[in-house]
């Protein structure tokens, strides 16, 4: 599956999020792994098609508040990463400057 047919899929059948499809959904319409389908998802975004999502899965956003909401959950996930990569740099203290 390319990127291109995940966003021909989700702007022809998942537009806006009453229409969102969970991604084991996403998964079997394009036959693809769940890893691949989130790399696919990152690409797409990051040359600003409006991918968005919700608890409910991933849809092609049709307005600007439904890309805020996906904004939103995306900086609560970085700052829960930052925390953990916080945490994982405090326990090295514990191993006395050994890398190994």
């Amino acid at each position: 599956m390319g990127k291109d047919a995940l966003a021909a899929y989700l702007k022809a059948q998942c537009r806006g999020r009453k229409n969102a499809v969970s991604g084991a959904g996403l998964e079997r319409a394009l036959q693809t792994g769940g890893n691949e389908l989130r790399r696919q998802v990152n690409r797409l975004r990051r040359q600003g098609v409006p991918i968005a999502s919700s608890r409910n899965g991933y849809f092609y956003a049709v307005t600007a508040g439904e890309i805020y909401e996906t904004i939103r959950q995306l900086r609560r996930m970085e700052r829960g990463l930052a925390a953990a990569v916080q945490g994982l740099e405090a326990s090295l203290n514990r191993f006395g400057g050994d890398a190994d």
